[in-house]
């Protein structure tokens, strides 16, 4: 019986390595031999301990940025064969295998061959672009330059909008300037900020504004800089617990609010798609927002970088030989 080496959070902060059977395919289903994974906002919950996770977590689980070679495919699967090199939207993929329905894979092209590609965090990137709706002449705030965001000041500004990236970090605001930003403002004080912003677009506020964090304090200060009829798209990922808003200026200024959290599998495999045409053609290029490699060994490290935010991290990618 073949075996792989999967991860297994026994406890919050506590991960176990264990060797298992290969996934099993079903007819509809693919199995891939994972080059590497990427880690998550989403995964900290359940690292940094929440009291509705029942732990041990499935082998492999919340591991959902996976990327590797078909390895074996299911008997009604026509769409990809063994040795397609490809991104899978899967739930267990800190391991050396997972499995996916053949709909939830997308190929990727000879041109990304060797590259690091967490499809599903790169896909919901173009995901969150699209629902944005951007155009050449706007200025849009991208509130919040971790990985995401910083992949929205470059695809805004790729599409002729004026972006004004907003972060606490100066590395973050470095990095945000090289992705296109054409103006940066530290968010230390949200006056500041306001302030800062009105005077860059003569008191209007933005078309767009883009909240990237998935925290209170940025999500109020998305809305202060919004300009009346313009969209606030809320792309943070708002995990601990209810927020509130302020709706006597949302709708004062007669807001459209975007909650750019996708649900359906093929929306999410469809920004994948085009995030693997993007980065193959060079319109879009996250290699210098890996910030951080570990191996699967290292998968405790890899969270709590992700958990700590220091210094120069942006994205951890944990890489399986």
């Amino acid at each position: 019986m073949r075996t792989h080496r999967a991860a297994v959070l026994t406890a919050p902060r506590s991960v176990a390595f264990q060797r298992a059977a290969l996934p099993e395919l079903a007819p509809t289903r693919v199995r891939v031999r994972l080059e590497g994974c990427g880690v998550c906002g989403s995964n900290l919950p359940v690292w940094e301990g929440r009291p509705w996770f029942t732990y041990p977590l499935a082998a492999g689980a919340p591991g959902h940025e996976g990327w590797g070679v078909v390895d074996a495919v299911g008997a009604s699967v026509s769409t990809v064969r063994e040795g397609d090199r490809v991104a899978l939207l899967s739930y267990n993929a800190f391991a050396e295998y997972d499995v996916a329905e053949s709909d939830h894979l997308v190929r990727l092209p000879e041109a990304l061959r060797g590259r690091p590609f967490p499809g599903e965090a790169l896909g919901c990137a173009m995901n969150v672009f699209r629902r944005s709706e951007i155009s050449r002449g706007q200025t849009v705030a991208i509130v919040g330059i971790g990985f995401l965001g910083a992949l929205l000041v470059s695809l805004a500004a790729s599409a002729g909008a004026r972006v004004v990236a907003l972060s606490r970090r100066p590395f973050a605001l470095e990095i945000a300037r090289r992705m296109g930003a054409a103006e940066t403002i530290a968010m230390d004080d949200p006056a500041r900020c306001i302030g800062a912003v009105l005077e860059l677009t003569g008191g209007a506020g933005c078309e767009r504004v883009i909240e990237a964090t998935g925290q209170q304090q940025p999500l109020d200060l998305a809305g202060e800089l919004t300009a009346e009829r313009g969209r606030l798209v809320v792309a943070g990922y708002h995990q601990d617990g209810p927020r509130q808003v302020n709706m006597q200026l949302w709708n004062w200024r007669g807001l459209d609010v975007i909650n750019a959290h996708e649900r359906d599998p093929r929306v999410y495999v469809e920004g994948i798609r085009a995030a693997a045409e993007a980065v193959a053609a060079g319109t879009l290029d996250p290699t210098p927002l890996y910030t951080h490699r570990f191996g699967l060994d290292d998968l405790p490290r890899a969270l709590d970088a992700m958990s700590d935010r220091s210094g120069s991290f942006l994205k951890s990618v944990v890489m399986y030989d």
